[in-house]
């Protein structure tokens, strides 16, 4: 088995009306896998449970990060939780995958329920929308340092598991199911987490014409995904980058 992915200045504006993101800015983080067609039922159910807790954990860390800067909208709804089934969305969570297992190739697809953020309510929006952002992808490479750590212990050094079994899959599977949201959702390409930074860090004067490409939605991210190879490389390239960094930072270097 392996990832597919084919196709996720104190700087408040003069007070005149501008374009502004809407208040409930963070679309669902998304992921898409592919099984191999022999893959065991307990590992595709384990890697399922795995990113749809991981999903929520990258909520929650959008919601906690939006506290910190001044929103409490997402506790106010109680989704800052660890608990995976307060991010749960129908359709994304749970009948889309569903759908995608059941057809031909096991393609997995699916996404979590948006965390509102309040735009307005933050103390600093642009910068601290930037935040808000990037904090949903780091929770995804701490959790997948968590997996790689585990997976190092238990696999290569204690020998508790042997490489290719049902545990060292599932692992493997969690790594690269969370690089992927990381690596994906960071994208610049609206309204994907990577185009709240890009809007901070662009000119004032062409921040609104960058957020009106928000109203494409989806089908933006999908088209360049798809049809621009570029994206793609940047996609994969993220991925690997993001993977010697997680290798490097728990083995300390190769330490151990």
């Amino acid at each position: 088995m392996r990832p597919c992915y084919k196709p996720r200045h104190g700087d408040r504006e003069p007070s005149r009306r501008r374009f502004e993101p809407e208040d409930s800015i963070e679309p669902s983080p998304i992921a898409l896998l592919s099984f191999a067609d022999n893959a065991q039922p307990i590992t595709i159910a384990l890697v399922i449970a795995f990113l749809v807790i991981s999903l929520g954990i990258h909520e929650a860390a959008h919601g906690w990060t939006a506290l910190q800067c001044g929103d409490t909208t997402a506790r106010d709804l109680g989704r800052i939780t660890l608990n995976p089934f307060a991010h749960i969305d129908l359709f994304m969570t749970i009948i889309l995958p569903i759908v995608c297992i059941l057809s031909p190739g096991q393609f997995l697809f699916g996404g979590a329920k948006p965390v509102p953020v309040n735009f307005h309510a933050l103390r600093r929006p642009y910068r601290d929308m930037a935040l808000v952002a990037l904090a949903g992808p780091a929770s995804n490479v701490v959790l997948a340092a968590l997996a790689f750590a585990v997976q190092r212990l238990l696999v290569v050094k204690l020998g508790i598991w042997e490489p290719n079994t049902i545990g060292d899959t599932v692992l493997d599977w969690t790594i690269s199911v969370n690089l992927l949201l990381a690596a994906f959702n960071l994208l610049p390409i609206p309204p994907l987490d990577g185009s709240r930074v890009m809007t901070f860090l662009l000119p004032t004067g062409l921040r609104e014409a960058y957020q009106r490409l928000e109203a494409f939605g989806l089908l933006l991210v999908v088209v360049c995904v798809f049809l621009v190879p570029p994206v793609q490389e940047l996609m994969w390239e993220s991925i690997d980058l993001l993977r010697r960094f997680v290798e490097y930072t728990v083995t300390l270097g190769g330490l151990w």
